[in-house]
């Protein structure tokens, strides 16, 4: 509409003028007429004058209104921008910050991870040395062990040892011994009449092969040691010699016993002549100095046992003893295995097993050490 208007404004419609005549003579009424008529061809003229004048105005206002609107557009968009300009400005300054840390915190991780590192170099090296060392010391500790057992087999008819007999030597090697006699002439009577009555006996040797079942066995649970009894190896050993060995007259100390021994927290200790059984069970489930709690049986009782931390003390007797130490050594060679600690070869370690067993046996046939 506002175009239509200035369309209207520019090309103004054309208003007619009208031109006087010259009156003629014959015609004398023609020019008054004219007269009226441009009379009243004036009034037109002027409104439509008035109606361009009024549009021309109502444009002119048109154009300052949208131009102050226009202005007052732009302002706001200039402040937006503005603040925009700002908001850019700080978010590039947090970034550059954040950035910043960043770095830092890359460097002190890198550092960090470095020491980490060199730290973790230095205690394994470290650890290294001491498996090493631990690893000869183990070596060394089993060479002695073995010749402590050399040394410290009792003699037999069979097989005497030499070194703990010295009197069953010939009298002309008896007689570098070191150490003092109370009667030489005595020990040297009963030297002569030894060796002219006894006549010297061939060393006779133990004979040995492997049972191949038994041998698997052992084999099979060397590749992947373990406690557990579900095993084939563990499971005919508990059958044939933990089991028994281990089945005392008392049921339920009998079954506590063995467990204590499996967790390996039992502990056996030498009976003072003065001691009292301590704990909360009743003293004749504990035994004493002269019954043993495992049989019921009158015996002297040099040992008690402490079934892990619960104080209460059980008296054995030798022979008890000897059974649950038997059981108690099988026990601690198989952990021993099972840590890696015994580095020998697997023919070694199964006889040192069968040799653990054969001790069960004998232990729970009645069979101990004069000592015990």
């Amino acid at each position: 509409s506002q175009v239509s208007l200035e369309e209207e404004s520019q090309n103004p419609p054309a208003v007619g003028h009208w031109k006087p005549l010259m009156p003629s003579k014959g015609d004398k009424e023609e020019p008054e007429s004219g007269r009226q008529d441009a009379g009243g061809g004036h009034e037109p003229q002027s409104t439509e004058q008035l109606n361009v004048s009024r549009l021309r105005s109502s444009s002119v206002e048109i154009r300052e209104k949208g131009s102050e609107f226009l202005r007052d557009e732009l302002h706001k968009a200039q402040k937006e921008l503005k603040l925009k300009d700002k908001e850019c400005e700080r978010l590039s300054k947090v970034r550059e910050q954040l950035e910043q840390e960043l770095e830092e915190l890359t460097a002190s991780l890198f550092e960090e991870a470095h020491k980490m590192v060199r730290e973790a170099n230095t205690k394994r090296a470290a650890a290294e040395k001491q498996l090493r060392e631990a690893r000869g010391k183990i070596d060394m500790l089993q060479a002695e062990v073995t010749a402590l057992k050399t040394l410290v087999i009792t003699s037999t008819p069979s097989s005497p040892n030499w070194e703990l007999h010295p009197q069953l030597q010939s009298p002309s090697k008896a007689g570098f011994r070191k150490g003092h006699g109370r009667n030489k002439s005595t020990s040297s009577a009963m030297v002569s009449a030894a060796s002219q009555h006894v006549a010297p006996e061939p060393v006779s040797r133990e004979c040995k092969e492997v049972d191949s079942i038994l041998f698997a066995e052992f084999q099979a649970w060397k590749e992947s040691p373990t406690l557990d009894k579900s095993c084939s190896f563990l499971d005919r050993i508990y059958r044939e010699d933990v089991g028994p060995c281990l089945d005392f007259t008392k049921q339920e100390l009998s079954e506590l016993v063995r467990v204590a021994v499996e967790q390996n927290t039992l502990t056996i200790e030498p009976v003072a002549s003065h001691t009292v059984p301590v704990g909360k069970v009743p003293a004749e489930e504990c035994g004493g100095p002269k019954k043993c709690a495992l049989s019921g049986l009158p015996r002297t009782c040099k040992h008690r046992i402490m079934l892990g931390d619960s104080g209460n003390y059980y008296y054995i007797s030798p022979s008890c003893r000897a059974r649950i130490t038997a059981v108690c050594n099988f026990f601690t060679y198989i952990r021993y295995i099972q840590q890696g600690l015994v580095r020998q070869d697997v023919e070694l370690m199964y006889w040192e097993v069968m040799r653990l067993r054969r001790d069960m046996s004998l232990a729970k046939l009645g069979f101990y050490p004069s000592e015990m």
